[in-house]
């Protein structure tokens, strides 16, 4: 079987296809042939080697796939499903703990870049009827953190206005879950032509930043000074201080990405005086998850896919995304 391993020093020209021995299941497991995975920040990261793993790890986090087999004592799945990952497959309800965010696909432990997996059935969830494998894929990540972002922690309700920043997965989900909230939704970028393109999946008021570097005014005016309710922040130090000047009182800023740095100043003043909460959140659990599922099959809402690459071409995909120029999911078939 192959898989895409990645060697230490980590770097994108140490991704190697290797062969690996055909998995079987235990007792609680589920053989799936893998279809499709996605590719995510977090393993961008991991394959720049910014993150020490283990030399040989399998790398993604994300999958989609069938169901081949199944081991003794397996009860939520069968032979013939389609099924997804869980980012923390150690995450089945509740808040999350130490313990159950420990383990990683990809990370901490062996990834989805491979034909064949074998995993306990609770890593698991059905995929949702009425999407492909490819479009399946891209949810166990990015779909899930805009899920609880937008629903889960972030409350959104009709009449609610939410922020959203730039093109990515979360971003583009996030605009999808709001819009099927209720909410009206406020999108930036900094491309014109990606605008333009939010602006067809929904987006009711569109900013380029880049041209107007106040943007949290200028987002707060469209709301006629009131100010938004819920901010999906994906930027982090660079961009939390234009977020929180979007925000109206009691807001919420859901604090999911890093992309433009882990440090840096904020005006606790106008956090204080506008009483905004900022939550960092992670992806979700399982239960969450499910929810989501739910969702999803009940809005009809269909993922966004950028490109589509080969097992073979995860090096390429990763410098599209390195790029910047990709809109909504960069994804890998199999």
């Amino acid at each position: 079987m192959r898989a895409m391993t990645i060697r230490r020093p980590g770097d994108l020209d140490n991704l190697v296809l290797s062969d690996r021995a055909e998995p079987v299941p235990g007792p609680g497991e589920v053989l799936v042939r893998v279809r499709a995975c996605s590719l995510n920040y977090h393993d961008y990261v991991v394959a720049k080697g910014w993150l020490p793993v283990a030399d040989g790890l399998v790398v993604l986090s994300d999958a989609a796939g069938e169901v081949v087999a199944v081991g003794p004592d397996v009860d939520t799945v069968a032979e013939g499903d389609t099924v997804i990952s869980t980012f923390y497959p150690k995450w089945s309800t509740g808040p999350a703990r130490r313990e159950s965010t420990s383990a990683i696909p990809g990370d901490t432990v062996d990834g989805y870049a491979r034909e064949l997996i074998s995993v306990p059935e609770t890593w698991l969830t059905r995929s949702p009827a009425g999407l492909d494998l490819t479009e399946a894929a891209t949810l166990p990540c990015a779909g899930l953190t805009a899920w609880r972002g937008v629903v889960v922690d972030g409350m959104v309700k009709p009449g609610d206005v939410v922020l959203t920043q730039g093109t990515g997965g979360v971003s583009l989900f996030a605009l999808q879950f709001a819009k099927a909230a209720g909410a009206t939704v406020i999108a930036t970028s900094s491309s014109d032509e990606k605008l333009e393109r939010l602006r067809k999946l929904g987006a009711d008021h569109i900013i380029n930043y880049r041209d107007v570097p106040e943007w949290g005014r200028a987002a707060r005016q469209l709301t006629d000074g009131r100010g938004v309710d819920l901010v999906i922040e994906v930027g982090g130090s660079g961009t939390l201080a234009q977020s929180i000047d979007a925000c109206g009182m009691n807001a919420r800023i859901a604090l999911i990405g890093v992309l433009s740095g882990v440090s840096g100043d904020m005006n606790v003043g106008a956090a204080l005086t506008k009483q905004v909460t900022i939550k960092g959140l992670a992806v979700g659990s399982r239960t969450d998850q499910h929810d989501m599922i739910r969702a999803i099959e009940t809005i009809g809402l269909r993922p966004v896919i950028d490109s589509l690459y080969p097992l073979d071409g995860l090096a390429a995909a990763f410098r599209h995304q390195e790029g910047g120029q990709h809109m909504g999911k960069i994804c890998i078939q199999l």
